[in-house]
């Protein structure tokens, strides 16, 4: 089976002008394409909690568009622009043992959380990824939590599932990354630059069924799906609500 990935076209933030999304059709939409890989550590004995693998994932692609090689001239900003520039497609896969450590030698970022390790790698094209993460997989791999996560901090920026969607965990991962993705442009400058500094804390929760519809409709940033994948296609996902993007 495939990896689990997911291509939304990304809407225009109003927060930031230096967004690199583009709402308007270019010459990117006939361009090769590319992705941004998560590799998602599952060792047989010890695979991690579902809602901790969801909330790597998510600080993962943070991480990975604050760092000083995606910025400016660093050796990662040309194809992360590229990538930008037409759908944000993130695709999850696992490895473990051999597998992981291969991963770990390729140029990328690992992220842990609680007992998650996901490690993000720059975009690739989607028809040339290195051969050590072509051949992992994820599909037909779910997680499970220990216990149900606790109600999330009001003060901590909350990415909500969408609780009436069945997603496995690697789809649900890439969703969360794709949420934090929106936030994170939506965001002012000062905004962005101080849950840097924190380290990015959020949570990932599923939304209870009567609060989504008003989560859906609240402004904040919206994740529709492409459907490539598990979900028909603009299927709503994620509601990503970071404190400074509320309704006031």
């Amino acid at each position: 089976m495939g990896a689990v990935s997911s291509d939304p076209t990304p809407p225009a933030p109003s927060g930031s002008p230096t967004s690199p999304f583009r709402t308007e059709r270019t010459s990117r939409d006939e361009a090769p394409q590319f992705a941004l890989p998560l590799v998602v550590r599952l060792e047989r004995d010890a695979p991690p909690a579902r809602t901790d693998a969801l909330e790597a994932a998510a600080r993962a692609v943070l991480v990975m568009l604050s760092d000083e090689r995606s910025l400016g001239e660093g050796e990662w900003a040309e194809v992360m622009r590229d990538w930008q520039d037409a759908r944000i497609r993130k695709v999850v896969r696992r490895a473990r043992g051999g597998e992981w450590r291969r991963a770990e030698a390729l140029p990328g970022i690992t992220v842990t959380g609680g007992s998650a390790e996901v490690r993000v790698f720059p975009p690739v094209p989607v028809d040339a990824w290195p051969k050590d993460l072509a051949k992992l997989q994820v599909s037909g791999t779910d997680l499970d939590d220990p216990e149900a996560p606790a109600d999330a901090d009001p003060a901590l920026p909350v990415l909500w599932l969408n609780p009436r969607l069945a997603m496995s965990a690697g789809k649900a991962m890439a969703q969360a990354g794709h949420g934090a993705h929106l936030a994170w442009w939506a965001l002012p400058e000062e905004d962005r630059v101080a849950w840097r500094k924190a380290g990015f804390p959020l949570a990932v929760r599923t939304a209870s069924p009567s609060r989504w519809p008003e989560l859906v409709a609240s402004g904040m940033p919206l994740v529709r799906d492409a459907g490539f994948t598990e979900v028909a296609p603009g299927s709503s996902t994620v509601v990503a609500e970071h404190p400074a993007l509320r309704p006031s």
